[in-house]
């Protein structure tokens, strides 16, 4: 279900537009409307999202179609019909689609009703009453055949995962991989548990959705597959690359079988501890791992989920000190990561959908449609950045998760602000990014006192006075500890985030250096490294060392 305020942010910005488009459809309707226009509308509009890879379209009543100014609709006011419309609907479409949901906005305009209606299914064009519906421009027409057969055509010509390879047979298969895949199999289908062992392997397969009849599936040898059956999966490449970009470097690569390499692959990253202070209310920071365990495998497997092997692509992870980078082949098909946050429920399409749901059954991603949005909860929860997804290129999907804070204030607001939902903590995250974020959001965060300062300065906003000179060079010293040294640069790029940006630059970059002074002269902890005095490096004293140590 969406919230109010996301209605409210669609409704604004299909309104917005200069005219109907292909998933988008403006109705006045004051009173009513025809039955069997709403059922064709239905039909044209998800055909049209199918088309264009979206994942919903929207007829809205209440609204007239020029200029989009609202007028209100009456159109059955009483909610028990309205929701009665979607089995209807669904009586008469194929393989009975309805609406995701029906959605009533009482504006001062008037009442409004958004009708969100689900893309058609990949490969499965929808009709209502036997006949398919499509657009042309704003105008509803018959779906020509053209679109018919492109939207048929597309689960039998996309699914690699699915396709059998016939020189392959059990005996390509690892012993141990399968073991592993029953035990998995077992965990996320409890009730089959005693069941399934009873099952030979080649039913066991069958069932699991890893073979076809009794034949070996791409999937199969990809998942468990033994390390010289990968060949037969060529052009395709089963590859999973560790690369180490800091010093000193280092990189090894995993084949198949993936169910049993991808922990090998994962077990190569330094998880090394991480302290920081997100609560303002004590001195004693928190130490967790940089990267939390669950996150890592469900980011990897959705790698290996969603690449697309027909590029002839490894799936790469880059390693460097403060951030973890995964990359697969294949454009991010859903399109944006807000929308699957947002909708939190499977996608109409996905590139590997045999593989996809072979490895739900196996335990390998948590469940289909909800992953990804766990990694961001999980994140959240532990009042680090947000994953970053770059889906901007249409030949790899690259998501980078980090290990360390970026701007404290940050975290301290996601510990001291529980009720901020989802979609307001995703923001926040750009703006310390200093990623691109619209007027209309940055307006909202004000709104929230969640942001501080102007436009080209936009920080998040903290309650910088709380932070004290004592916390300020445990920040630091916590720093040296991490990394050995630490230039200027560095210390300045650790602090100023957390400092106000209404105050002149000058003065936040006087208040850096006399905590630094204080650490050095006064209490004696740190000591410049560097024999330039304009150019310090500052470590930790071998006494401070001793006393950590002891401790």
């Amino acid at each position: 279900m969406m919230t109010e305020q996301e209605l409210n942010h669609v409704l604004s910005a299909i309104t917005s537009l200069p005219a109907e488009t292909e998933i988008v459809e403006f109705k006045e309707a004051k009173s009513g409307y025809d039955f069997d226009k709403i059922g064709k509308y239905f039909s044209a509009l998800s055909n049209e999202a199918n088309l264009k890879g979206k994942f919903c379209a929207w007829l809205v009543f209440g609204v007239e179609n020029t200029k989009h100014r609202i007028v209100g609709s009456n159109y059955r006011p009483s909610r028990k019909d309205l929701d009665s419309l979607k089995k209807e609907i669904g009586d008469k479409t194929t393989q009975n689609i309805s609406f995701i949901e029906i959605y009533e906005l009482h504006k001062p305009e008037g009442r409004v009703i958004m009708f969100q209606i689900p893309a058609a299914p990949q490969g499965i064009p929808v009709a209502y009453e036997g006949f398919y519906y499509g657009r042309a421009g704003e105008s509803l027409v018959a779906l020509n055949i053209e679109k018919i057969e492109r939207i048929r055509n597309q689960a039998a010509n996309r699914d690699w995962s699915r396709k059998i390879i016939p020189d392959a047979t059990f005996n390509h298969l690892d012993k141990d991989a399968i073991r592993k895949a029953r035990e998995q199999y077992k965990l996320k289908n409890q009730l089959l548990a005693k069941e399934a062992d009873t099952w030979t392997d080649e039913v066991f397969l069958d069932k699991a959705k890893i073979t076809l009849d009794g034949k070996i599936t791409n999937t199969a040898i990809l998942l468990l597959g033994k390390n010289e059956a990968s060949p037969l999966l060529s052009p395709a490449v089963a590859q999973i690359s560790w690369i180490l970009k800091y010093a000193p470097e280092g990189y090894e690569h995993f084949h198949t079988p993936f169910i049993l390499t991808v922990d090998k692959a994962l077990a190569c990253i330094r998880n090394t501890k991480y302290r920081y202070m997100a609560d303002s209310t004590t001195l004693f920071p928190q130490e967790v791992t940089r990267y939390d365990e669950w996150v890592m495998r469900e980011t990897l497997h959705n790698c290996v989920a969603h690449q697309d092997y027909s590029k002839s692509s490894r799936i790469i992870i880059l390693e460097y000190e403060n951030r973890l980078i995964f990359e697969n082949a294949g454009s991010f098909i859903p399109g944006s990561v807000e929308e699957v946050i947002r909708f939190d429920r499977p996608q109409p399409y996905y590139r590997n959908r045999f593989l996809v749901e072979a490895m739900v059954n196996l335990n390998m991603i948590d469940t289909i449609g909800s992953g990804i949005k766990r990694i961001f909860t999980t994140q959240r929860e532990r009042f680090f950045p947000m994953p970053t997804y770059d889906i901007s290129n249409k030949n790899h999907t690259e998501v980078i998760l980090y290990g360390e804070l970026i701007n404290v204030n940050y975290s301290r607001f996601l510990f001291s602000r529980p009720e901020l939902n989802l979609d307001d903590v995703i923001l926040l995250d750009k703006v310390q990014k200093k990623q691109p974020v619209s007027e209309t959001e940055i307006q909202h965060l004000r709104d929230l006192k969640l942001v501080a300062g102007m436009d080209y300065e936009l920080q998040v906003a903290g309650n910088y006075v709380k932070i004290s000179y004592q916390e300020y060079k445990q920040m630091i010293l916590d720093l040296l500890r991490q990394k050995g040294s630490a230039t200027r640069e560095d210390i300045v790029k650790l602090i100023m985030p957390t400092l106000s940006p209404d105050v002149p630059v000058e003065k936040r970059q006087k208040k850096i250096s006399n905590i630094i002074v204080e650490l050095s002269t006064k209490d004696k902890k740190i000591v410049n490294i560097s024999k330039s005095i304009k150019s310090p490096v500052w470590a930790l004293l071998n006494k401070e060392i001793s006393n950590k140590k002891d401790s």
